[in-house]
């Protein structure tokens, strides 16, 4: 006989399991490794070229050693499968990356500068184990969490290390904090210590206006996500947002605020396409933006001059047409495999040493990702590195846009994460134009990682590779 009672029929509360200390430890090492490739330029600066060259093989073999143990432990058949990491799915590795990875070493037995080729293809292929491994251990909101973290470390030390030029040490600093000559050249500065003095750009840690300004993209990219995810301390990324503004703005890049208008209209794009609910809706989407597309370049096209001259740049885009020109013609004497790998290339290599010259600097990339590709690897490299960014781009579009969806229910809620994907590829696509930093060190692990993971977890939230436990490594 049934009776009242007073007593709950639920289990009593209880507080929520704590995160696993092992677990926190990685993720502390993912920072590192996502800090130390944001901030390679600030370790060559301080450490030197052997210096940073040792840290790095130091990291990709502290990476080695943590990844390969939890690969083995998923791999091993377990009736509870307490494991920490999912096992390692092989056929959905990004096979175009590492065909491109595999095409930069082979490029050793037949380049014109082998010894510069064995250096950046051990750096290629330390940046690419470290993007597979962040891939494969993390869940989606773990690589958000992560890059955010690793993101305000960057500008946080960018600000405090302008900061500390400006009124500590009054005045530019030299890499390796070597003593200036009687008259340097500015290019050469590590900072020029000049944050109060608006006229001109400051460098942050990187030591480069320009990476910094990138940076600063990426950084409202993340945040901005991290914002929409509606987190507990909104108030605290707001203001983050607000220094990588202030940032960017410092920074003076012309390349980062055209990368930063692509990126805007990416995620307009995006948010339409999420709106449309029918198939033919999309269509109709799909050809306004390809006329808008083709109107926005007849309108750069004929309004070229205009438009550089409202950037202050000048018609060569600083000397780029120059540095263009002469990679060509050095690229088309070799056009079906290329010269040989070298990325970035080596200034002190014979082959580069005043070959092209910027301000009395010997140059170190083709300031054009696609231009670098076909002087190194020639046609073939060009093709591969096409696959790896469009089967990228294609992957990431359709991961923004369509709704998560793996069983009958078709009106699940977008998640604001996806939107991170599509953005960095059309910045990464974009910086590529005029710089050579997506095919190398950070540019390179962010699209390795990405078109890993959407490889793995093509639905954030869902599958083996986003449900990890909480039990330590």
């Amino acid at each position: 006989m049934a009776q009242i009672t007073r007593h709950p029929v639920a289990p009593a509360p209880a507080a929520p399991p704590r995160e696993a200390t092992g677990r926190v430890l990685l993720r502390g090492y993912g920072i590192f490794v996502l800090f130390s490739g944001f901030a390679h330029l600030a370790w060559w600066n301080l450490l030197g070229p052997v210096g940073t060259a040792a840290l790095a093989a130091l990291v990709g073999a502290a990476t080695i050693a943590i990844w390969v143990p939890l690969i083995v432990r998923a791999a091993r058949p377990r009736a509870d499968r307490a494991m920490r990491v999912a096992a390692l799915e092989w056929r959905r590795l990004p096979w175009a990356t590492l065909g491109y990875v595999a095409l930069a070493g082979l490029s050793i037995l037949w380049s014109r500068w082998p010894a510069t080729s064995a250096v950046t293809f051990g750096l290629l292929l330390v940046t690419t184990i470290q993007a597979l491994f962040l891939a494969h251990v993390f869940t989606w909101r773990e690589i958000v969490r992560l890059l955010e973290v690793a993101l305000r470390w960057a500008l946080g030390l960018s600000l405090l290390f302008e900061l500390w030029a400006a009124l500590v040490l009054r005045g530019p600093l030299l890499p390796n904090f070597a003593d200036a000559p009687a008259d340097p050249n500015p290019q050469w500065y590590w900072t020029r210590g000049a944050l109060f003095d608006l006229d001109v750009r400051i460098q942050g840690i990187v030591g480069n206006a320009n990476i910094l300004g990138i940076q600063c993209v990426l950084a409202l990219i993340v945040f901005g996500v991290r914002f929409a995810m509606r987190p507990n301390r909104r108030g605290a990324i707001g203001a983050w947002i607000a220094l990588a503004l202030v940032l960017f703005w410092r920074a003076g890049s012309a390349t980062a605020l055209i990368a930063g208008l692509v990126v805007l209209a990416v995620l307009a794009a995006a948010l339409l396409m999420r709106r449309a609910a029918t198939p033919g809706q999309r269509t109709r989407l799909y050809a306004l933006f390809t006329g808008l597309a083709v109107a926005g370049l007849a309108a750069v096209a004929l309004l070229w001059n205009t438009i550089l001259d409202a950037l202050g740049r000048e018609s060569g885009l600083t000397g780029r047409d120059r540095i263009w020109a002469g990679v060509w013609e050095r690229a088309i004497e070799r056009p079906v495999f290329g010269s040989g790998y070298a990325s970035p290339w080596m200034p002190w290599d014979p082959m580069f040493d005043r070959w092209l010259v910027d301000k009395t600097i010997t140059v170190v990339q083709a300031h054009d990702m696609w231009l670098d590709a076909f002087l190194q690897l020639g046609v073939a490299g060009v093709a591969v590195l096409a696959v790896v960014f469009g089967a990228a781009t294609w992957r990431s579009w359709f991961f923004a846009v369509d709704r998560p969806r793996w069983d009958i229910v078709a009106d699940r809620p977008y998640a604001p994460l996806t939107l991170i994907a599509p953005l960095i590829l059309a910045l990464l696509l974009t910086q590529g134009l005029t710089e050579s930093g997506p095919i190398m060190l950070w540019g390179w692990l962010l699209v390795t990682m990405i078109a890993f993971r959407i490889k793995l977890a093509p639905i954030v939230g869902h599958g083996a590779s986003e449900q990890m436990n909480r039990r330590d490594p």
